[in-house]
């Protein structure tokens, strides 16, 4: 190890050496980091949460680095070990070391590597492969940089691969070279406990290959990362595909019984000679295959090659004296000479079993990586339980079926903990390979039960992965025969595992993995397999179910909040439709609604939120809502407009710069008078509304361009007013139908597809709604749209009668006999008192409140009577209650006890106080008795 670095003329504070000091591989690593982008003043660094307490190289290492950490008692040291992927897996120190390395999140898990930490003692290592010490300003990190740390590699005995590496670090000025020897003697230690661990027929097999070492001569490859060495130097590289093909040929040579040598063809004209040696060392026999490669056959052209173990460890070559190879004939292989340690290298060693073993640990491994790339491509939890079932069929299972709780597939919150045999299970999936695809069989869609005792109910009770046979014989039968299904085993007796699938603390279901016959039953490494098979599809089926959920609940938000009728109306048709460009999702912000007003008016309203899902969806309930409120106070379009521009534009938190997700929204309202056949509307960044008038022509109205909500400013919302011959068709949309894709593209051409689709269209509104959405692309709307069709009616003059009378108290009495004459004329006649009693008290307070100029008075008739006094004062009626003493104040509180609604709206010169009643016929009214009616005055108490 080199002696420290030393900084001269430099103090605690320092932060940046001068270059001169630092060595070159500090400068690189420093390089490095800086082009990843590192931050000096606090790394992130990603922190894997599955790590194995129980690896090999934790027990091998905890007792030896448990003793070094006691031996520097009393010094603030604290230890890490690492692994060969730069994760933390252990670390000791006192309690303040350990809070300090939490703070910089060298905790358990974390990432220490260069890529993500920049320069430090276990990437120097990693790196280098040797023992190296970071001097507190080399470190890259400024929070480091007051510490020095050393750091040494933790190798495998056989072979000398690089396991880990233990990190050793104190504050600077209390750092000793003799820290670094000592941890130098432990991670020595560390690795002869790796080889104590080994199991003692490995270890007979290893101790001959340690021997050899020791004679040298040899030349080692690293197959993991495909890093050729050679005693004379480095060598090329091997490609992943060609250090596979090297390993899987070597597993099939020491399984062989008979085959001695195997010849692998590789790029560039080059062949991997691999010949199989027996191997006997006491009780143990095994095989060990060795690997030579010639550019030519038989030129004897040394290559590259490698030593590995079994289980994962580089081993070197055997010392065999050099034989010349031979070339050989052009037909069939021969066996090669023997090859010595000039052109020869050890590639694999093992038992036969062990071979065996290997492979079928790689065929795990390549499944576990297909179901990582092919479960939960889907949010639907029949798909993946479908994809599992396919993924295991055949390399693991002949048959595989999957049963799901039905409150899962609901997309309710599963119960916590392990099911009992009671639980109401579903089957979503069953998987016999291609030739069951499409079968109706295997009780796919129907419920499942498994009765207590069963292998299945041991599996939902325990929580774990369970084997048993099942003989289909016996099982013909119900309620046993709902468990398997016995179409598709056929008959026999078959291997079974169970395999909960489980997610977050909660059993979800269960899948069933079936081999048919016994020649291959189930064993301890498939159950782990299983497992892991099964708790991915857990995952995603979770993560299905957590979607399902949440997107019922924002389909219902988005429901609840538009309208769920349009109101009947006897002055204006409705038609809508709501196109989600998301047919799936079905959630966004555009909206509609129909508002009826008072004088038998209506309000349109058409807006756009922008964006999608719950957000927009709750953003569009929140400016409907406040719309209906502005309508209910009978406001201007403009004045509705500004009133919701006022309400975007104030921040949810005053305190922050925020902005309200509303901002940016449209809006277009519109107000139609069915006596005056007038349409007075105003937009806010919302396009135009498209008019068919009786003869034929359409066309857009024209509008004055309002800004989108939040964003008006200073600048005033407008409104136009434009008179609807009867029977005329309003076309009121978001601007999703004027786009096609994701841009708007030729807005005046779709302007002229929507404008012909209303010409050409069936009279009926919900056919004309059907041809305007075929104006859309093929594959539907990229964006949300809504649209709202309304074809207006006038109100007939025989419903009508209106009057003017001049400010004076005398006018009373005359209002009254002309209203009571018209309720004859109509037939109403059992409104008389009520509408005698409503007419008297307005009329009274226009004469008295409502200034110097004429009064009007005018009646509706439609479904319901409407009187409506007019008057030049825009001061505002209200309800009191009136003293015992007061001969005055009661009049609004009789209107509101004799009629059904009342109200007032405001015109720009003056208001307008209306109030409705409905007819009852059917049911007359008795007439009050004088004092019942003086006690409702009554003060209480």
């Amino acid at each position: 190890m080199e002696p420290y670095p030393t900084s001269p003329g430099s103090g605690h504070g320092d932060r940046t050496p001068p270059v001169a000091e630092v060595r070159p591989e500090i400068r690189a690593s420093w390089q490095r980091s800086q082009s990843l982008g590192i931050d000096p003043e606090g790394a992130a660094l990603p922190i894997e949460g599955d790590l194995d307490p129980d690896s090999r190289l934790i027990r091998a290492a905890a007792p030896v680095l448990e003793r070094l950490y006691e031996r520097f008692s009393g010094v603030p040291v604290t230890v890490a070990l690492v692994d060969s992927r730069a994760n933390i897996v252990d670390r000791w120190g006192a309690p303040a070391g350990l809070k300090l390395m939490d703070a910089a999140s060298l905790v358990p898990g974390a990432n220490v590597d260069e890529r993500f930490m920049g320069t430090s003692s276990v990437s120097m290592v990693l790196s280098t492969r040797a023992p190296f010490v970071v001097v507190g300003h080399e470190h890259f990190l400024h929070d480091l940089k007051e510490l020095t740390c050393m750091a040494a590699p933790v190798r495998d005995p056989v072979g000398g691969t690089v396991r880990g590496a233990v990190n050793l670090s104190v504050p600077r000025v209390l750092a000793d070279p003799g820290m670094a020897l000592a941890l130098q003697d432990a991670t020595e230690d560390i690795g002869e406990r790796l080889l104590e661990l080994s199991t003692a027929r490995e270890l007979e097999l290893m101790r001959s290959f340690r021997r050899a070492r020791e004679r040298g001569g040899h030349g080692e490859l690293d197959l993991g990362s495909g890093e050729l060495s050679r005693l004379s130097g480095p060598t090329p590289r091997l490609d992943p595909q060609e250090r596979l093909m090297l390993l899987e040929r070597a597993v099939e040579l020491i399984s062989s019984t008979g085959e001695t040598f195997a010849e692998v063809p590789l790029a560039g004209s080059r062949v991997a000679v691999l010949r199989r040696r027996e191997l006997h060392h006491g009780d143990a026999e095994g095989a060990a295959v060795e690997v030579s490669f010639e550019h030519t056959r038989g030129t004897g052209t040394p290559g590259p090659a490698t030593a590995t173990a079994p289980d994962g460890r580089h081993v070197p070559l055997l010392n065999r004296p050099t034989v010349k190879a031979e070339a050989n004939a052009p037909e069939a292989p021969t066996e090669p000479p023997a090859a010595g340690p000039a052109d020869a290298w050890l590639l694999l060693v093992g038992e036969p079993g062990v071979g065996r073993l290997a492979a079928e640990a790689r065929g795990r491994l390549s499944l576990l990586n297909e179901a990582g790339i092919r479960l939960g491509t889907t949010l639907d939890m029949w798909r993946t339980a479908e994809e599992l079932a396919e993924i295991a069929v055949p390399r693991f299972a002949d048959l595989v079926v999957v049963d799901l709780l039905e409150s899962v597939l609901a997309g309710e919150e599963p119960p916590p903990g392990r099911l009992g045999p009671d639980a109401a299970l579903r089957r979503v999936a069953a998987w016999a390979g291609d030739d069951s695809r499409g079968t109706p069989t295997g009780g796919v869609d129907e419920p499942a039960g498994y009765p207590a005792g069963t292998p299945q109910a041991r599996c939902l009770e325990t929580g774990q992965p369970v084997t048993d046979s099942v003989l289909t014989a016996a099982l013909a039968v119900p309620p046993a025969g709902r468990g398997h299904p016995v179409d598709l085993l056929g008959e026999g007796e078959h291997s079974y595992l169970g395999a909960p699938l489980s997610a977050r603390g909660s059993v979800l279901g269960l899948a069933g993995f079936y081999r048919r016959g016994r020649t291959r039953p189930y064993e301890q490494d498939d159950l782990a397999l299983a497992g892991e098979l099964a708790a991915r599809a857990a995952i995603s089926v979770d993560n299905a179910r957590r979607y399902r959920r949440e997107h019922h609940a924002s389909l219902t938000l988005q429901r609840s909040l538009l309208p769920h009728d349009l109101p009947r109306l006897s002055t204006v048709d409705l038609a809508s439709r709501y196109l989600p460009a998301d047919a799936r999702a079905g959630v966004g912000g555009d909206w509609f609604d129909a508002i009826p007003l008072s004088g038998m008016r209506v309000a349109l309203v058409v807006g756009d939120v922008p964006g999608y899902g719950l957000q927009a969806a709750a953003t569009m309930g929140r400016l409907r809502t406040a719309v209906r409120t502005l309508a209910g106070l009978d406001l201007l379009p403009e004045e509705v407009l500004a009133h919701l521009d006022d309400l975007v534009s104030r921040a949810p938190d005053e305190s922050a710069d925020e902005q309200d997700p509303a901002t940016g929204a449209t809006c277009l309202y519109a107000v139609y008078d069915p006596v005056s056949c007038r349409c007075t509307a105003a937009r806010a960044g919302h396009p135009p509304p498209a008019l068919l008038t009786p003869g034929g022509e359409a066309r857009l109205i024209d509008l004055p361009a309002g800004p989108p909500l939040g964003l008006g400013g200073i600048q005033p919302y407008e409104s136009a007013g434009v008179d609807l011959p009867a029977d005329s068709l309003l076309m009121m949309y978001t601007d999703g139908l004027l786009k096609e894709s994701r841009g708007y593209g030729d807005i005046e051409a779709r302007t002229g597809q929507l404008l012909a689709s209303l010409k050409h269209a069936d009279p009926a509104l919900e056919h004309i709604c059907d041809r305007v959405a075929g104006t859309l692309p093929p594959g539907g709307p990229h964006d949300d749209v809504a649209l709202l069709l309304a074809r207006v009616h006038a109100l007939p003059e025989n419903r009508v009668a209106s009057w003017e009378f001049p400010a004076d108290s005398s006018i009373v009495a005359r209002a009254r006999a002309l209203t009571r004459a018209q309720l004859a004329a109509w037939g109403m006649s059992e409104l008389d008192f009520s509408t005698g009693l409503v007419v008297s008290e307005l009329v009274t307070n226009a004469v008295r409140y409502g200034g110097q100029g004429p009064v009007g008075l005018r009646l509706l008739r439609d479904g319901s009577l409407i009187c409506e006094v007019s008057d030049r004062s825009n001061t505002s009626p209200r309800i009191r209650r009136a003293a015992t003493t007061e001969e005055g104040g009661r009049g609004l509180f009789l209107v509101a006890q004799f009629t059904k609604s009342w109200g007032a709206r405001y015109m720009p010169q003056g208001k307008t106080v209306w109030a409705e009643q409905i007819p009852q016929p059917e049911q007359p009214e008795s007439e009050m008795d004088e004092q019942a009616l003086l006690a409702m005055f009554d003060e209480p108490g």
